[in-house]
């Protein structure tokens, strides 16, 4: 058995990683468990993500991996869409459900929307309330709430199907919301950043973190339906004001991105790409436009491979780490119980080791 890495171990590797560095073993991280949202149980309850939080970091006392202890403040993708008046459902599934204000028939009220004040909007004052509670009630340091591209949070304001269909047929309200909708989203990082004290990560996802050096990490899920030139004139742009704010951008996209990859790799700053792997349909468009360009974080949780398929995760982690190399490669799987996460971080350790 391996002996567990320390903090300090683990911390080197990843910061060698994120910097396209040759390391030792390629970084992994084994979460235990189902996802975890901003359902009922924990959108109103601080004290309970803080349980939740806990007792996965007592469970994984004993997996060999790269994860670090912290907490999610889980308050779901919608919270830029809901401060610009957007009505959420929480709910017991997933992260709280949005109403849309906008389609195709009101398009023209895009010109009416307000961006939302950081110390007044109701949306905002429920995320800054939620930080300060998590950090009276746990030492442990805290992810970054959900920042989401302009892109998604545009998809939300503005009915998802409609929206698409919007880039072609009104461009130019397209444009006035995504304007808006990005100063609004760097309000929202900006805030973030300067209420939380001890931060782990400049992302919301995983028990990986993604260093402040690397600027902020957004979810991008849009990109997944759009060509490279609607991505270049509808994500990119907005996506670089981002990335010179902050110093930098890591972009996640679930589905299948390989199509828009090489426009991804032209945002100013790009420190690091997201990808669920298991989605991507062409590995070698991704592995030519980004491989020891860019950082990528590759995923496959136990629940993105086909039910009715014998996967196993450590063999196709290794083929991840032949394929793609092992530099600037972060890998993220995941198990149903402690114990299958105990075993697959041993199995990992083989793969992915130089030793």
């Amino acid at each position: 058995m391996a002996d567990i890495l320390s903090p300090d171990e683990k911390k080197e590797c990843l910061d060698a990683a994120w910097r396209l560095e040759e390391t030792g073993e390629v970084p992994f991280i084994v979460e235990i468990g189902p996802f975890h949202g901003a359902t009922k149980e924990f959108f109103d309850d601080p004290a309970a993500e803080v349980k939740w939080n806990e007792e996965l970091h007592r469970m994984r006392e004993g997996v060999y991996d790269y994860g670090l202890p912290n907490i999610k403040p889980n308050q779901g993708i919608g919270v830029v869409a809901a401060a610009f008046g957007c009505n959420y459902t929480v709910n017991d599934e997933a992260d709280p459900w949005i109403t849309a204000l906008i389609k195709e028939e009101n398009a023209e009220d895009v010109h009416n929307l307000e961006v939302p004040d950081p110390q007044t909007n109701a949306s905002f004052k429920k995320v800054w309330d939620r930080i300060d509670s998590l950090q009276e009630l746990s030492s442990l340091p805290l992810r970054m709430v959900n920042v989401p591209s302009p892109l998604v949070t545009a998809s939300m304001i503005w009915d998802y199907t409609s929206f698409i269909e919007a880039l072609l047929i009104f461009p130019d309200e397209a444009h006035v919301l995504l304007e808006k909708v990005t100063e609004a989203t760097i309000i929202y990082i900006r805030e973030q950043f300067r209420r939380i004290k001890d931060l782990f990560s400049v992302s919301h996802e995983s028990i990986c973190p993604v260093p402040r050096w690397a600027g902020v990490r957004v979810s991008d899920d849009t990109a997944a339906l759009l060509s490279p030139d609607m991505y270049r004139e509808f994500g990119l742009k907005y996506n670089n004001k981002i990335s010179r704010e902050f110093g930098g951008i890591v972009v996640h996209s679930c589905g299948d991105v390989h199509q828009v990859v090489p426009a991804m790799m032209e945002i100013d700053g790009l420190k690091g790409l997201d990808f669920t792997i298991s989605q991507v349909t062409n590995w070698e468009a991704l592995r030519d436009a980004a491989a020891g360009k860019t950082m990528l974080c590759l995923r496959h949780r136990y629940w993105d491979h086909p039910i009715d398929a014998s996967v196993d995760l450590a063999e196709y982690s290794a083929k991840l780490a032949d394929f793609f190399g092992r530099k600037g490669l972060i890998i993220e799987t995941s198990t149903a119980t402690a114990e299958e996460a105990r075993a697959l971080g041993e199995k990992l350790h083989a793969k992915l080791s130089r030793e």
